[in-house]
């Protein structure tokens, strides 16, 4: 994965075990909600904290070896 603040929808898509084009969803719809709440967003891309805020119920982001 991308160790910057955003995931791309390949990232999503790998973390979830999702289609990318399901993860697209997921990524329009984190980014909408973000949106709401007077962010920037960059299409295709979506925040790495605040997926992990929401999709993993904000436990600690897991780190592969």
């Amino acid at each position: 994965m991308n160790e910057n603040g955003f995931m791309r929808v390949d990232d999503v898509a790998r973390e979830l075990g999702i289609s990318k084009s399901y993860a697209y969803k997921i990524v329009q719809k984190l980014n909408a909600e973000l949106r709401e709440k007077g962010y920037l967003t960059i299409s295709g891309r979506v925040n790495r904290r605040y997926f992990m805020e929401k999709l993993c119920y904000g436990g600690a982001e897991r780190k592969d070896t």
